[in-house]
């Protein structure tokens, strides 16, 4: 039964995601009814599953895939850049998307229209919020990094990896500038993660 299951990926997520939806059940009470930390803490989940989907691809590209392909016989590459690739990308780019849409919607459940305007805008209309200041920091570098992702990393990719019929020099260009701006977001991802992980602990 359990090797039936975890055979196919479909099945896999599907049977996490009712455990998922048990637990949440049977946490419902803690909260009180579906109030507004209610619906903060599930949109803090959907916003943690999203951004482990955007980096954990991001570290595989920049970690695995990219220092590797020097190593990848001529005649074995073309199995990445045709099937591996575009299918990582894929999920890299609408994970960014999802990471990016759900850390607004938290931002605004837990902070309300004014805080949030105040932590994006680095304000701080009532003396030093250390919190604010914090997640501020870390959204606008995950902004700069979605950014990133699908205006640079995936128009760049199109063409190194064929998707976008373009000449051998402008396809060794875009393969450069795509991996430049992969790695600019790896930079970016480690003060991005410690702002998010450190305003957790902050008043």
């Amino acid at each position: 039964m359990m090797a039936s299951i975890l055979q196919s990926l479909p099945k896999t997520i599907l049977t996490g995601s009712l455990l998922a939806v048990a637990l949440l059940i049977m946490i419902t009470g803690h909260y009180g009814g579906f109030d507004q930390l209610y619906w903060a803490s599930l949109s803090r989940f959907l916003h943690v599953i999203s951004g482990v989907m955007w980096i954990g691809l991001l570290y595989y590209f920049n970690f695995v895939q990219i220092p590797n392909m020097p190593n990848i016989p001529d005649e074995q590459k073309p199995a990445i850049g045709k099937v591996i690739a575009p299918a990582a990308l894929f999920w890299f780019r609408w994970a960014a998307m999802a990471t990016l849409i759900t850390g607004l919607t938290t931002l605004g459940l837990y902070y309300g229209h004014e805080g949030s305007i105040n932590a994006l805008t680095f304000t701080l209309a009532y003396g030093f919020d250390g919190k604010q200041l914090t997640i501020g920091i870390g959204m606008w570098l995950a902004i700069i990094m979605a950014y990133n992702v699908w205006m640079v990393i995936w128009p760049n990719q199109k063409k190194a990896l064929g998707i976008v019929e373009v000449d051998a020099d402008t396809k060794a260009k875009s393969a450069r500038t795509a991996m430049l701006f992969s790695r600019t977001n790896t930079l970016l991802s480690i003060p991005m993660l410690l702002s998010m992980v450190a305003a957790q602990n902050l008043y």
